[in-house]
């Protein structure tokens, strides 16, 4: 285990050491201003131990990261009967695309680009029945595969989200056209963009990433 961490050590010692650390995401504010300096690594083993080096334990906006978290949620409310909804194969396109989506009727090719992950919005409100409780679930959900209470979501992210996803609104409106959205699309943006928007640190996800298949047969 003391390899482990001197390997973890070594990983952090040498990007520090670099003047090049590429450039932040910019296309909502929030995310355009975080330091590329940032840098944190966690290794959680499957029993139990947690090993992290740097800023492990820093929040960050975990974007798209949370879909894995989502499409966790939604198949353990609906199983198999989900891929009716969505696909399970690679897209070839843009996360954002809308070009196979109108070939393809509007069945997203997989939960992990966004109109997929649109659709799983929509399955967790359904179960939900209100965007705030979808919220408040997914946050529950969160913070018990985690074992932490304190993650929520940056409600400045969510507005920043809201105030720039006109294609995410593009994609759920027609969605919503081909019949393979049940809840207003401004409702299922609004989880959308809120489960984006969710904060973590490498040390979290590396916790919830874990504990994730136990959550599932447990639900």
């Amino acid at each position: 285990m003391d390899k482990l961490q001197d390997i973890l050590n070594e990983i952090t010692a040498t990007l520090a050491s670099r003047e090049e650390r590429g450039h932040p995401a910019d296309y909502i504010p929030p995310l355009a201003h975080v330091s590329p300096k940032h840098f944190g690594i966690a290794v959680a083993l499957n029993e139990g131990g947690l090993f992290t080096a740097g800023e492990a334990d820093l929040p960050f906006s975990i974007q798209s990261i949370s879909k894995v978290f989502t499409l966790t949620l939604a198949l353990g409310m609906y199983g198999d009967a989900l891929w009716r909804r969505v696909g399970r194969e690679p897209s070839g396109s843009a996360f954002n695309s809308i070009v196979l989506l109108e070939q393809e009727k509007g069945i997203p090719r997989n939960p992990f680009i966004n109109p997929g992950a649109l659709v799983v919005a929509d399955a967790l409100l359904a179960h939900a029945r209100a965007p705030r409780e979808t919220i408040g679930e997914i946050l529950r959900f969160l913070r018990f595969i985690s074992d932490d209470d304190t993650i929520s979501a940056d409600p400045a992210v969510a507005r920043a989200e809201k105030a720039t996803g006109f294609r995410n609104a593009a994609l759920a409106n027609y969605l919503h056209s081909w019949g393979n959205l049940t809840n207003p699309p401004d409702h299922v943006l609004g989880v959308y963009f809120h489960h984006c928007a969710v904060t973590m640190s490498c040390a979290q996800l590396a916790r919830a990433g874990g504990i994730w298949p136990m959550a599932v047969r447990i639900r």
